[in-house]
């Protein structure tokens, strides 16, 4: 069996994982990009040496990777995050392609917030882009993640703008909280497993 495989992503706040659980419910499972990287920080041998390597041994405190001296370390130094990345990614992508072999299913799904930043697009069928005003996923970002607007703002710099994820999307829902997401979500469906 031919199984497809579409990437759902967007920015920060813009309901990716709202998406994700509607595709759940209809059966379709769906890798989380975003959990499976903290996961394989904790785990994946190979990468945390590279990651001491880079960042330094004290980036991990008794075997547990601090998280906000990372990030205070990566999002202040553009070419630090992409070394960073550089290492993460193709991690990612890894247990990805190991996971999805183990899918025995004729759609699946992997929601990640850097699938073109990645390079994850070459590797599916299709990429569905949530779309939410930028005013809305700020509102959502800051309620969710308790974080300030300042931060939010920080995280979106280093995401590839909506214009652009639009543009080399193959799909868009638009999750405004007017749309409905649901008849979006079944023409996209209806359209892929024609």
């Amino acid at each position: 069996m031919s199984v497809k495989k579409i990437g759902i992503t967007g920015g920060i706040g813009s309901g990716k994982s709202v998406v994700s659980e509607l595709l759940r419910l209809r059966g379709v499972p769906v890798y989380n990009a975003d959990t499976a990287s903290k996961s394989l920080l904790m785990t994946d041998g190979a990468l945390i040496s590279s990651l001491k390597a880079l960042l330094g041994e004290e980036i991990y405190q008794g075997g547990t990777l601090d998280k906000k001296r990372m990030a205070s370390m990566i999002f202040a130094d553009k070419e630090l995050l992409e070394r960073v990345n550089a290492l993460i990614h193709p991690a990612v992508i890894a247990d990805f392609e190991r996971w999805a072999s183990h899918q025995n299913v004729p759609l699946l799904a992997c929601e990640s917030a850097l699938v073109f930043e990645s390079k994850m697009n070459s590797m599916f069928d299709a990429v569905v882009m949530v779309y939410a005003p930028e005013s809305v996923r700020l509102r959502r970002a800051v309620l969710r993640d308790g974080a300030t607007e300042e931060q939010v703002r920080a995280r979106m710099q280093n995401q590839l703008s909506d214009e652009e994820k639009k543009n080399i999307s193959d799909y868009v829902i638009v999750n405004d909280d007017k749309q409905a997401l649901v008849p979006q979500l079944q023409k996209i469906l209806a359209k892929l497993t024609e």
